[in-house]
This record gives structure tokens, C-alpha cells and sequence, in this order.
């Protein structure tokens, strides 16, 4: 994925409004008045979004008859998915090294609240 294709879906998956459009895109096609149903705003505000969406690759627009059905195509969100799981591994070895620190922090803890054993006489 180029840095500009990867920089468009990524701006087109920063508002709410269109991540919700594509989750309803997810369970299949549906016409421009079906998807702007949920929202309050106007019809004109609906179709910027499914612009940007459609300018980032993320949804077409067909033609039938007077309807203009939208369609997504997650390719791009499969390609944004890869571009985060890279750093999967970092984030992992960060929550081990987290891990066990806490486990050492608890451990001296559990030592310190301990009775120290008395010498005998």
C-alpha cells in the first residue's frame, strides 16, 4: 500500500460518521437514503462523507435504475489492518516487559508485608 493510499483511508476512518457508514456497508450494499437513515444531517453532509469514503477506495457507487447503491470494498482497510499488525510486535513486547515488571513490583511487595521470623533465645 503507498503512503498515500494508507494516508487516505486512514483520514477517511478518522470520523465516526463514515466508520459507521462502512459497518453498515459491512452487512451489505445499500442506496445513499438507507445509509443517511441514522443520522441527523443533511442529505448534501451524506454524500460528502460517501465522497471521501469513495475517493479513499473504500466504497463504490453503482447504478440502478434511479438508485445509486454504495458497495464497500475493504481491500484498503485489509491493507491498513496489515500496516498496524507490523507493529503488533512492538506493542507486545512492550506489555510483556510491563508484565514483568509488575510481577517483580508485586513480588517485593509481598516480601516486605511479611513477618520476619524471630531468632530464638
Amino acid at each position: 500500500m503507498t503512503s498515500d493510499q494508507l494516508t487516505s483511508t486512514f483520514s477517511a476512518l478518522a470520523d465516526p460518521t463514515r466508520r459507521a457508514i462502512l459497518a453498515r456497508l459491512a452487512s451489505g450494499d445499500a442506496s445513499v437514503t438507507d445509509l443517511a437513515q441514522p443520522f441527523n444531517m443533511s442529505m448534501p453532509a451524506v454524500s460528502k462523507h460517501l465522497k471521501i469514503l469513495e475517493r479513499a477506495g473504500l466504497i463504490t457507487r453503482g447504478r440502478e435504475a434511479q438508485s445509486r447503491p454504495c458497495h464497500l470494498k475493504a481491500d484498503p482497510l485489509k491493507e491498513a489492518a496489515g500496516w498496524i499488525e507490523h507493529y503488533r510486535a512492538f506493542w507486545d513486547q512492550s506489555f510483556d516487559r510491563l508484565e514483568k515488571y509488575l510481577a517483580e513490583i508485586q513480588q517485593k511487595e509481598q516480601s516486605h508485608d511479611r513477618p520476619k521470623p524471630r531468632k530464638k533465645r
